[in-house]
């Protein structure tokens, strides 16, 4: 008799999480930042290219989903680079920074750099598809312009920003900035 309550009480609770997996989330959209070159300012998290400084885009955009390519970064002290044209040519990156991992894309004439993680199921992969980042393991779905959840079973993980600058064909960024978005993304928010 023992043993049948806890069966019971096992499959309730089962139900249980899996119908709070299913059900809708509200998703509260975050108030848009706007941006300065000073490191105490809201964190950029895309730039309209300019002419002078986009290599414009050399590659004819797929349809459908873009699967990242991975890409290595240049180091030098605390700043990292990854090169403008790598984006451009591919739409969709990811590179990692010791154990983190972030993408840069982009979107409409704008560059994205976001941190690449996903904890509830433990991706590092995200396809963007028109507007929409899509993670390669759950299939939660994001905004691509704010990193906000959209659907999804890790929708309560928004992708955090990170600012960076470009110079020279290159996007340039901090490692302190890149550690505080990753650590973002670690937290349901």
């Amino acid at each position: 008799m023992g043993k049948s309550i806890w069966i019971a009480i096992l499959m309730i609770t089962l139900i249980a999480v899996v119908a709070g997996c299913a059900a809708p989330q509200q998703i509260e959209q975050p108030i848009p930042q706007t941006s300065t070159e000073a490191d105490t300012a809201p964190a950029r998290s895309t730039t309209k290219l300019p002419d002078e400084q986009s290599t414009a885009q050399t590659a004819t955009k797929p349809s459908g989903p873009i699967k990242a390519i991975w890409i290595e970064p240049q180091v030098d002290g605390d700043i990292f680079s990854i090169p403008l044209s790598a984006i451009n040519e591919n739409w969709n990156v990811h590179f990692k920074v010791e154990t983190m991992n972030f993408m840069a894309y982009t979107l409409n004439g704008e560059l994205y750099v976001r941190a690449n993680v996903c904890p509830p199921c433990r991706s590092k992969g995200f396809s963007l598809d028109d507007d929409v980042l899509i993670c390669d393991r759950c299939g939660t779905t994001f905004e691509a312009k704010t990193g906000a959840g959209i659907k999804g079973a890790c929708v309560d993980y928004p992708k955090a920003a990170i600012s960076y600058e470009i110079n020279d064909g290159n996007v340039l960024l901090k490692k302190q900035n890149l550690a505080t978005a990753y650590e973002e993304t670690l937290q349901p928010g």
